[in-house]
């Protein structure tokens, strides 16, 4: 059987500079959804032409939006870069920039030209839960994602704040923390068998 080789990591991604190459349908869809986890990211927008809808978007979060042609000038400063142009020339020459100045970069719905994907993500308070196929299938990611959203309960944020100030009180070394954690929180989870 294959197996998922990714390694997952949650971005702060307030703290890094996102570039979104593209306006369009795709460009829209990339921005909603890092917004909607991340409200507070720092995005620039480059394309010729953007949706209306994009346009408001963008203006309701302090998107950078720069109405030009992609040039490889706009990959200065940046951290991560998605490149989702209805162009594959444009597409591909973003992932090979970003691949000769060590950037981060994901070309939509093209795997091969991609060092990470953006999966499904299901967020309750503190608790975030991200999916992925491996790029496989993008349909699975989201009816996992809405698995989960129905699954988590709404108030599982309180636990997670009780548990913390919980841990805070806990003395010993680490391992006496983790185990006293462990022992506490092993209900959580109906083993099997």
């Amino acid at each position: 059987m294959e197996r998922n080789e990714l390694y997952p990591v949650f971005l702060k991604v307030n703290n890094l500079n996102v570039l979104i190459v593209g306006g369009g349908n795709v460009g829209l869809e990339k921005l909603t959804f890092l917004l909607k986890s991340s409200p507070n990211a720092q995005v620039q927008m480059v394309a010729p032409e953007f949706l209306p809808e994009t346009l408001k978007l963008a203006g309701n979060h302090n998107v950078e939006i720069t109405k030009d042609v992609y040039q490889e000038k706009y990959l200065e400063g940046k951290h991560m870069v998605v490149a989702c142009t209805d162009k594959p020339e444009v597409n591909e020459q973003v992932y090979h920039d970003c691949r000769k100045l060590s950037k981060l970069v994901n070309v939509a719905d093209n795997p091969p030209f991609c060092d990470f994907y953006m999966g499904g993500i299901v967020t309750k308070g503190n608790v975030k839960v991200a999916i992925s196929t491996n790029g496989q299938s993008p349909t699975t990611a989201k009816r996992l994602r809405q698995f989960f959203e129905d699954v988590l309960p709404e108030n599982i944020d309180d636990l997670v704040k009780n548990l913390n100030e919980y841990r805070k009180t806990l003395k010993g070394d680490f391992e006496q923390k983790v185990e006293a954690l462990n022992e506490f929180t092993k209900g959580l989870v109906n083993k099997k068998g």
